[in-house]
């Protein structure tokens, strides 16, 4: 077993993070163009937590190396299942992922959180800690060396992903709080 670790703070509040996660694979992320799909499976708010609770089903164009299709079989359509919880009360986003495709030969247990940063955080200028850990483990048969060059490519990978990841998450925070300012803008001048 392998684990990814990765820490980050965005520059924006949480309740801004936390709205733009929804739309993290949309047009103005031109990093997650592999993302073909995202399907919402369920969504339900627990009456008694107030937590919103969901499940999704990622559909990806992922480019796995050409030595691992040659030896495993299998395409470059990959899907992950998605359940997120959203506490309004904690101010917590906890994302648990896990892929579908070629679970039985590496399995990759993926946790995302975002909440407050209240260490470098001021008024009026709120900022979110993210956090990412992902443990990836080759589960075929076969020698130890094939096991440990899956998992060692499979973590390289996952870190250029990341990183790709935030920038595009970053853009899409850009976006959405121009957007919103200006809709926010408009509201206000109807009022006046």
């Amino acid at each position: 077993m392998r684990v990814f670790s990765s820490k980050y703070t965005f520059d924006y509040s949480w309740e801004e993070c936390s709205t733009a996660n929804w739309r993290k694979y949309c047009p103005w992320n031109d990093k997650s163009t592999h993302v073909i799909a995202v399907d919402t499976l369920s969504r339900e708010v627990d009456p008694d937590t107030g937590i919103l609770r969901t499940e999704r089903l990622i559909t990806c164009h992922q480019q796995a190396p050409a030595w691992v299709i040659s030896l495993l079989g299998g395409s470059n359509t990959s899907r992950v299942y998605e359940t997120s919880y959203v506490s309004p009360a904690d101010k917590r986003v906890t994302m648990c992922s896990t892929n579908l495709t070629w679970a039985n030969i590496l399995q990759v247990r993926e946790t995302v959180t975002y909440q407050p940063d209240l260490t470098t955080s001021s008024p009026g200028h709120e900022r979110t800690q993210f956090t990412q850990d992902a443990k990836i483990t080759a589960v075929c048969g076969g020698w130890q060396k094939i096991r440990t060059k899956i998992e060692e490519a499979s973590v390289e990978r996952f870190s250029e992903n990341a990183k790709r990841g935030r920038e595009g998450f970053e853009a899409v925070l850009e976006m959405s709080r121009r957007v919103f300012g200006e809709e926010r803008a408009r509201e206000q001048a109807k009022l006046h």
